[in-house]
């Protein structure tokens, strides 16, 4: 070989010798570190769950979730009610009609246990299945007409149409016979106009003078009310009928306390033998004297 490329190699070779390479060690040693934080950090992001918050809303714990499968229930029971289907369901196959098979075990207990016999609306059978808790207890227009006959023989007024309407299965089409029937009337409550419905005694209707109905029907008292008619009927000498329903009792009046302070006499001692007992004064008087 040329002895000058031989200088030039034994040259690079202590060049090479004299460089430190430790610098390059430090480098490399603080990436491979980074790049371990940033694994470890991805793999413990990885392995905590994500809170979802629809997961959370249908978690069987949620209190929400379980009154709202229990609203679903009585929503169903009450409109199967009115549409005529009567008979009892077991749970099992209310959850299958109202489409929530997907409900835990302890919303099931907490319904089978606790909500669906502790609920107003809901009854349960005697094998223990569920049917809807009705407040009048109402299968076709005749038991409807014997309701209400009795509450107008027993002066209990009318029902509400909107009880009569939970109640009777078919109601819209009972009601409608009964009207054109002229069994019922309904009156519209002032104060929260709601629909009374009343037994219509067709026996208690008297003729009257159609005179009298228009002179009835001309007075406008349509801006008094029942103390300003009373003071009318008072100074026209007409006595108003008075309520003679049950009053309230009255409480009984407290006596005052009188203001006078009370005298106490002292107490004599042996008041009661005072004619019994005897004075000897002037008898130790004598004995002494003598002595």
């Amino acid at each position: 070989m040329d002895p000058a490329l031989l200088k030039e190699r034994e040259a690079f070779k202590k060049k090479a010798l004299s460089t430190p390479s430790v610098e390059k060690k430090k480098v490399e040693s603080k990436s491979e570190h980074k790049e371990e934080k940033k694994k470890v950090k991805t793999n413990s992001s990885n392995n905590v769950p994500k809170l979802d918050i629809n997961s959370y809303k249908t978690s069987s714990g949620s209190s929400q979730y379980r009154f709202g499968v229990l609203a679903k229930i009585v929503k169903h029971m009450k409109t199967r009610h009115q549409e005529g289907e009567t008979y009892p369901l077991s749970l099992e196959e209310i959850l299958d009609e109202t489409n929530q098979l997907d409900v835990g075990n302890k919303v099931k207990q907490w319904l089978q246990t606790e909500a669906l016999i502790n609920n107003p609306k809901i009854e349960v059978s005697a094998e223990g299945k569920f049917i809807f808790k009705a407040l009048f207890r109402l299968k076709d227009r005749k038991s409807l007409l014997k309701l209400l006959k009795q509450q107008d023989l027993k002066g209990l007024g009318g029902v509400l149409l909107e009880d009569v309407q939970e109640s009777l299965p078919h109601c819209e089409k009972a009601l409608r016979i009964l009207d054109n029937q002229n069994e019922i009337v309904f009156i519209t409550r002032p104060i929260d106009k709601k629909k009374v419905l009343f037994y219509n005694d067709r026996t208690a209707s008297l003729p009257i003078d159609e005179e009298f109905q228009k002179l009835w029907r001309s007075v406008a008292v349509d801006a008094m009310d029942d103390q300003k008619i009373e003071e009318y009927l008072d100074k026209q000498g007409i006595r108003s009928m008075q309520d003679h329903g049950p009053k309230k009792p009255m409480a009984p009046k407290r006596k005052k306390a009188s203001s006078r302070k009370k005298v106490f006499k002292k107490p004599r001692d042996n008041e009661h033998l005072a004619d019994v007992l005897e004075t000897y004064e002037n008898d130790t008087l004598t004995q002494k004297n003598t002595v």
